[in-house]
């Protein structure tokens, strides 16, 4: 999501967009719904959380400035903090924030990361357009998908596994990088590595690219499909081969807000989900985040046909099926609520149906990212990215 963040707040009145906004603001503060408690904070900019069958939770965290500083920690139930992977690619992208490990997804033993875009390209000299980083990159295998396989007993006693610069180049040549603790070990490979951009000429400025940002990403079978939210595509991967195919790539809107922000929104795929033999995408949309245009998608992953699912949202970033007996209800996590940007909270909200008006479950949440459902005690817990938190809900399930 992050090649999407205002840079064109000067295109409009701030006054009466502040004004707008804060009576928005007012509204949705009279009636906010605040049922969270803090599990864990201290994170690097948290963006995926998943839970093992050990009940612990499972973050990947993007990193802080420094360069390869993106982590995956574990976290139990009572919050309590353990590494289970440091120094994995991350570096200050083109707005200025972290880049590093994305979404998760864990099958086994197994547990697939999405690296985002890193430093690989740079603001160009006009506005809304990119060029290549002109200094070395952090790392070798941004925008890319790594395999981490790790025993139960590591993720028991995780602690003392990290990467060097060294182990990324190894795995960007293909090789496997196994590393010890002492007492245990852990094995990375690199399942997929896209190109870090594409070139994207404009008449005005020619040396224009379009750079990868892989984000949310599930499994299915043998295949792994992952959303790029800078190329606005869902990618398949075929594990076995290592064969790298397009799914879908998701056209263009018009922005109903123009000329605040540019003619049109891009679609910006964040997280999907795999529900009833179909994929569940959410498209966050672009500048400038107009209320009502961001929408879950459904995808065939056989032949990529899409159509809308749950829409008039704002800022989808992910989305989580609950399976009851005979019936499927859908949470849906945004990461801001009311009015352009992101000025407002973030929200969970739960729909009986996809066009059913939702229930708001909480919307009182810093800038969320992601989420899971822990079913034994039907607590849902939710990453923030910029209070570096995970925090607990109860459904009531």
């Amino acid at each position: 999501m992050h090649k999407k963040m205002p840079r064109i707040l000067a295109s409009f009145s701030l006054s009466l967009a502040l004004a707008a906004l804060t009576a928005l603001l007012a509204s949705a503060q009279a009636s906010a719904q605040c049922p969270v408690s803090q599990l864990t904070s201290g994170l690097r900019r948290p963006i995926g959380v998943t839970q093992s069958n050990h009940d612990n939770l499972i973050v990947s965290e993007t990193g802080t400035p420094t360069p390869n500083t993106g982590r995956i920690s574990i976290v139990d139930l009572s919050g309590n903090r353990r590494t289970l992977l440091d120094g994995l690619p991350s570096g200050i992208s083109d707005v200025g924030d972290p880049s590093g490990p994305d979404g998760l997804f864990l099958r086994g033993r197994t547990l697939y990361v999405a690296i985002g875009v890193g430093d690989v390209g740079r603001a160009g000299p006009l506005p809304r357009t990119i060029i290549p980083n002109p200094n070395p990159i952090s790392s070798p295998i941004f925008s890319s998908i790594l395999a981490i396989h790790f025993s139960a007993n590591v993720e028991k006693t995780a602690g003392g596994f990290a990467l060097t610069l060294a182990d990324q180049h190894t795995l960007a040549g293909g090789e496997k990088v196994t590393l010890s603790n002492g007492n245990d070990h852990l094995t990375v490979e690199l399942i997929a590595n896209f190109p870090d951009y594409t070139a994207t000429p404009l008449p005005t400025f020619p040396g224009n690219i379009t750079l990868s940002n892989p984000f949310g990403l599930v499994v299915v079978g043998d295949q792994l499909y992952v959303t790029d939210g800078g190329q606005n595509m869902v990618r398949q991967v075929d594990i076995p081969s290592g064969a790298i195919s397009t799914l879908v790539t998701f056209p263009n809107i018009p922005n109903p807000l123009f000329p605040v922000g540019p003619p049109v929104e891009e679609a910006v795929p964040t997280g999907i989900r795999h529900s009833g033999g179909q994929l569940l995408v959410t498209l966050f949309r672009g500048v400038p985040f107009a209320p009502g245009t961001s929408v879950v998608e459904q995808v065939d992953p056989l032949t990529g046909d899409h159509s809308p699912f749950i829409t008039g949202l704002k800022t989808a970033i992910d989305v989580l099926p609950i399976r009851k007996v005979g019936d499927t209800d859908y949470l849906v996590l945004q990461n801001a609520s009311v009015g352009p940007f992101f000025a407002s909270p973030g929200l969970v909200e739960r729909f009986e149906t996809p066009s059913a008006a939702p229930t708001v479950i909480a919307n009182c949440l810093d800038r969320p990212t992601s989420m899971t459902l822990d079913e034994k005690t039907g607590t849902l817990y939710v990453s923030e990215l910029l209070t570096g938190r995970i925090v607990s809900i109860p459904l009531g399930l």
